[in-house]
């Protein structure tokens, strides 16, 4: 973004707010909080709520970091506040961030792009729960939430449809399951950084995510070298079709048996969590970047019009 001065900006740090991600949001915020004030840099940590547009006009920063996870900080909401009142801001812009955010509406841009997707429609609730959209296994979660907020995994043996969880939105994604690994590669800029397998004793869920222990990573991932270059291009295509910005984080599963033809692209993340158990900052130890200095590539690359 640059400074016309030697002083560094201003950064309030979003978080918090009123996603199903809160509690995440506000560990990530206040984690990257700290790493600014380490670096140097003057901060302010703002929980966003119903007076955030007061709130900032009050902050006066030079730039802000979004720090918020799932609705209103990750789908194009925020980014649309903060274009309008011409604030600099990290991570991806309003379009971006809301096709992202829309699972089944990213895949159609994958696959437009021909980028390798599994099967998966979108239907109603209510649909789900009376009978097999879809043949076991298939998966079930939230089209437009993020952090594994809500996923059941109908397996073969299942006598009959699921019962799902009365939070579960009016439309859910039903998709096709794939066997194997969980593998993820973080774009930074340009620049698609590594692999990392990530080893769990079962579904890697949003306890799996974000509890102590819930899940080990194994960075670089050890896998043959055809599916650690395609995770790779993959992630730095699927960033740049979705036009997004900054960081990225993309998921991926591989069945193993099916070798290169197992390899399907999940979803990217352009909000991806940033705390002690997150993937992107172990991620960007692979290009010697500290956690401090990977916040502050961030507030350095923060701009309107994203």
């Amino acid at each position: 973004m640059g400074q016309s001065s030697s002083r560094l900006p201003k950064v309030a740090v979003l978080m918090g707010g009123p996603s199903a991600e809160r509690e995440v949001s506000l560990s990530s915020g206040r984690e990257c909080a700290a790493a600014l004030r380490g670096e140097g840099y003057d901060v302010v940590e703002l929980d966003a709520g119903p007076d955030l547009c007061a709130r900032l006009v009050e902050i006066k920063p030079d730039v802000v970091f979004n720090a918020l996870h799932g609705r209103w900080g990750e789908d194009g909401c925020v980014q649309g506040l903060l274009e309008w009142m011409r604030i600099p801001y990290t991570h991806s812009g309003v379009l971006a961030s809301a096709l992202a955010m829309d699972k089944q509406k990213s895949k159609e841009a994958y696959r437009n792009a021909g980028l390798p997707v599994v099967e998966s429609l979108i239907a109603p609730k209510e649909a789900v729960q009376a009978e097999h959209l879809l043949a076991p296994p298939y998966v079930v979660k939230p089209n437009n939430e993020g952090s594994s907020v809500g996923i059941y995994i109908v397996q073969e043996s299942a006598n009959g449809p699921l019962k799902l969880d009365d939070a579960m939105p009016a439309e859910v994604m039903v998709e096709q399951y794939v066997p194997g690994r969980e593998l993820t590669t973080t774009v930074i800029g340009d620049r698609a950084v590594t692999v990392t397998d990530i080893i769990t004793d079962g579904w890697y869920d949003y306890d799996a995510k974000y509890k102590p222990g819930g899940s080990r990573h194994e960075i670089p991932a050890n896998i043959p070298a055809e599916i650690f270059d395609l995770c790779l291009e993959y992630a730095l295509k699927a960033h740049q079709v979705l036009g997004c910005r900054g960081v990225t984080r993309t998921d991926f599963r591989w069945d193993e048996a099916k070798g290169a033809a197992g390899l399907f692209l999940l979803e990217t993340n352009t909000q991806p969590g940033m705390t002690p158990t997150s993937l992107v900052p172990e991620q960007a130890g692979a290009l010697d970047m500290t956690f401090g200095q990977l916040c502050a590539w961030m507030v350095e690359d923060a701009s309107c019009d994203r």
